[in-house]
């Protein structure tokens, strides 16, 4: 197997799952007792992923424990992260993107089922989890097995779950085009998957499919409480 690696977008202020996160960043949110960036890790290791780099901003001290707690894990400090969107954090890993086939993963996932890591992933593409009806989330459209857009609203497609994978000759062409994306006038306010939408002509992207459950993205205190009966007193514990 050729050589990967994992970046972790830890940097965002987790606003909707407010007051939680006035004191513990998203990732660090435990669920069933485990951060949620644990899960994600967890998954990434059970690839035997040796090398994962996690992009911190928002209470960045608070994540230090995983370089102890894990091996090969280094942190990677996005500046920018409180006045541009998310592209920025790929920009922060612009070094690292690029040297082999990369994961790139939101940390605000519970990961339920390590087994989608389990994957033979032999291109480029993006998990996702298909919905039925009209869905005003991150959605693909595909054509002859390939993606053709990566953007909102949807109707009978698949939605994003905040894991994708990316060759690394892909990873090559994917940092460039943030790079010079992120320098351009009016980045402020791009999602990196935009710089994607912008490149399909050049990246083959395919849907890795995965069941419901499998991996979850948890945006509000209700939703994590309706999960976890115990997760808000757990997480108060812990501030």
């Amino acid at each position: 197997m050729r050589k990967e690696i994992g970046i972790i977008m830890a940097a965002g202020l987790g606003t909707r799952m407010r007051p939680l996160t006035l004191k513990i960043p998203k990732p660090l949110v435990k669920v069933f007792g485990t951060p949620l960036i644990e899960t994600v890790i967890g998954g990434l290791k059970s690839r035997d992923i040796s090398e994962i780099y996690i992009v911190v901003g928002y209470l960045k001290e608070q994540f230090s424990y995983l370089c102890e707690k894990y091996q090969g894990i280094h942190l990677l400090e996005n500046p920018d992260y409180s006045v541009k969107n998310n592209i920025s954090s790929i920009y922060a890993a612009r070094d690292v993107l690029g040297a082999a086939n990369c994961f790139i993963c939101e940390a605000d996932l519970l990961v339920s089922d390590l087994s989608v890591f389990d994957k033979k992933l032999d291109c480029s593409g993006y998990y996702g989890k298909m919905v039925r009806g009209f869905s005003d989330d991150w959605v693909f459209e595909q054509q002859n097995g390939l993606i053709t857009r990566v953007g909102k609203g949807g109707t009978d497609t698949f939605n994003m779950v905040g894991i994708s994978y990316f060759t690394k000759e892909d990873s090559r062409i994917l940092a460039n085009e943030i790079v010079r994306a992120y320098h351009t006038e009016g980045s402020a306010d791009l999602f990196w998957d935009e710089v994607v939408n912008q490149n399909l002509d050049r990246l083959h992207l395919k849907v890795f499919p995965v069941e419901e459950g499998q991996i979850v993205e948890i945006d509000t205190v209700e939703e994590l409480t309706k999960l976890d009966n115990n997760a808000l007193a757990a997480n108060t514990v812990s501030q």
